[in-house]
């Protein structure tokens, strides 16, 4: 056996994936004997990894789209990246950075892959684009020797869709791809939420993000709870778009606050006295609603893969079918209207983050992973 560390590959379709997901995670694991290599399309944030990190870094074009000439150009020069890298092992994440990804690994002939399953397409997708692909999400899976999902629920899913086999899927500790720094979020106060309540959303500003479903539930919330405030954290989508119609509704409307994307989120749910999430799915296990529980917020989100994984029905927030923006509404009024069940979730929610997701747990279920096939 080698007495060089583990040479791990990771590979997913834009570097911010990477810049989010790993921060803090590639330090743990180099200190446990892993080195990494990032490999992602260019782009600034493929910069911040190699400062941040202090890894090397791998600029390969990998388009988000189906673009069969394109994706073609992608493998090949995958496979040429991973030669020269010649990893014990890689990680493919990401629709298509998983399927290029494996298949160039292959290629390459790299001794293992690990598919790390943040959140599956065929769940949101319909018609004749769901059969192509579930069938994508099958083949990243079956060339893949181990398969991770990111939550109990993903994992329940895609062997329902038979996407992974009964002999490959697992799970990392709870569930979520790099858990979450709790002392990083301060518990949010009920002091003077009670005139000015604010209702707040983080992440993209899309229609799959079930925006528009909130757009049309707030103008009821407003009818009970007229002091009541939006804050929407998050840039406006150009792909899968709200319209402009409903778009146009929320700018002008001046109990609603849109700030745009920003680095840092943490101040904004300190402001904030109840957290939704209105998703219509694809989420694996979405970070926000895990950061509002984090800020001793309680959560409305939809019963949507990942989500029946990051609120717990009746204990740490309420969970709506999706789609629903009566129900929506009608779960934010009662949350509004109840400061004491906002305080009970929320801080039940804090006490589950801090039990069952705090970053170390993933960050050493991983380092046990490639350890285990690292070295076999």
């Amino acid at each position: 056996m080698s007495s060089r560390p583990i040479r791990l590959a990771c590979i997913t379709t834009v570097p911010i994936t990477q810049h989010c997901f790993l921060d803090g995670q590639t330090n743990y694991l180099s200190s446990r004997g892993i080195e990494i290599h990032s490999i992602a399309s260019p782009g600034e944030h493929l910069d911040l990894i190699a400062e941040r990190d202090r890894v090397p870094v791998y600029p390969v074009h990998i388009s988000r789209s189906i673009t069969p000439l394109s994706d073609l150009v992608s493998i090949v020069n995958l496979a040429r990246t991973l030669k020269a890298i010649q990893p014990d092992i890689v990680n493919v994440s990401t629709p298509k950075a998983a399927l290029l990804g494996a298949i160039a690994a292959r290629i390459a002939r790299v001794p293992h892959t690990v598919f790390l399953v943040r959140g599956l397409i065929t769940e949101y997708a319909s018609g004749p684009s769901r059969w192509l692909y579930r069938n994508a999400e099958r083949l990243s899976a079956a060339l893949a020797d181990t398969v991770v999902c990111v939550s109990p629920s993903l994992l329940d899913f895609a062997r329902r869709e038979s996407i992974v086999s009964a002999d490959k899927g697992q799970i990392v500790a709870s569930g979520m791809s790099n858990g979450i720094n709790a002392a990083k979020f301060r518990r949010a106060t009920e002091v003077g939420r009670q005139d000015s309540p604010v209702v707040g959303f983080v992440g993209r500003l899309a229609a799959d993000k079930g925006i528009e479903d909130l757009a049309r539930a707030w103008p009821r919330i407003r009818s009970v709870h007229p002091n009541a405030r939006l804050l929407l954290v998050g840039a406006w989508e150009a792909e899968d778009s709200v319209s402009r119609q409903m778009r146009a509704a929320l700018e002008s409307d001046p109990s609603v606050t849109c700030v745009g994307f920003v680095d840092d989120v943490t101040p904004y749910y300190e402001q904030m006295a109840v957290f939704v999430y209105p998703t219509h799915g694809s989420e694996g296990f979405p970070n926000a609603p895990m950061e509002a529980a984090a800020s001793g917020l309680p959560v409305v989100a939809t019963e949507t893969v990942g989500c029946v994984d990051a609120v717990v029905e009746g204990r740490t927030g309420t969970l709506i079918p999706p789609r629903s923006p009566g129900r929506l509404a009608e779960a934010v009024i009662t949350y509004l209207g109840d400061p004491d069940l906002r305080v009970e979730h929320g801080e039940a929610g804090r006490q589950r983050v801090e039990d069952e997701f705090r970053q170390e747990l993933i960050w050493q279920g991983m380092v046990d992973i490639y350890q285990e096939i690292g070295t076999s």
